[in-house]
């Protein structure tokens, strides 16, 4: 989480004392917003918690996936598989293996 009192900096300060702000990622955890004339322009962070967040966005579109496909099921937007398996067998001309 960005502490906005304390992880938004100017870029320039930034280069300045990289090492301090790569110390300071590193113990807290928390990425700093660098600016460019005042304006947010990059984010940094530091690869373990930039690895977390990257797990954590993959969880949630995950969690999004099986919530569309449990309202599909309770809709009855869903055939069975075998259906399924014998409309692809039939529209690719395979051979149909389940007889």
């Amino acid at each position: 989480m960005i502490d906005l009192s304390q992880d938004i900096h100017s870029l320039s300060e930034f280069k300045r004392q990289t090492s301090h702000f790569m110390d300071r990622m590193r113990k807290s955890g928390h990425p700093v917003v660098l600016t460019i004339n005042g304006k947010a322009a990059l984010v940094v962070q530091e690869p373990a918690s930039y690895q977390r967040l990257l797990e954590l966005a993959a969880r949630a579109e995950m969690m999004e996936f099986l919530e569309k496909s449990r309202l599909d099921i309770d809709r009855g937007h869903t055939i069975p598989a075998r259906t399924a398996m014998k409309r692809l067998t039939k529209k690719h001309k395979l051979h149909d293996t389940q007889r």
